[in-house]
């Protein structure tokens, strides 16, 4: 079973080149919006929660602060309307999955920031 849903990922499903991303990055997503007959660009800027899957059946959470509200998205990798991403900053996280994240509030929401080498 597991051979013919890699055969259909690697047959069907477009490969985007992506830059490798880890959880506790602050990461910049540009999709597509349709309205009606036009399509525009728009962004979601925020901090990768957690990363879930494999291959082209990954998908990854992102949360930002809206004002005083958490929105959170999740995005699969091979979403048709994904046009690029960003890595804005390099996260330092002991956890993969940083659900303890929601819960803080001020400086205590900051993550250390990764040195890139």
């Amino acid at each position: 079973m597991e051979a013919l849903v890699s055969y259909v990922q690697n047959e069907f499903l477009e490969k985007k080149d992506f830059p490798e991303f880890s959880s506790g990055d602050t990461i910049t997503v540009y999709y597509q919006i349709r309205e009606g007959d036009k399509v525009r660009t728009q962004f979601f800027k925020g901090v990768v929660i957690q990363i879930k899957g494999q291959g082209l059946s990954k998908t990854f959470t992102i949360r930002k602060m809206s004002g005083t509200v958490g929105v959170e998205r999740i995005f699969p990798i091979n979403l048709p309307t994904l046009e690029k991403i960003e890595i804005n900053k390099k996260g330092k996280v002991r956890r993969s999955r940083i659900y303890y994240f929601k819960n803080l509030r001020g400086k205590k929401a900051r993550i250390k920031e990764a040195r890139m080498d």
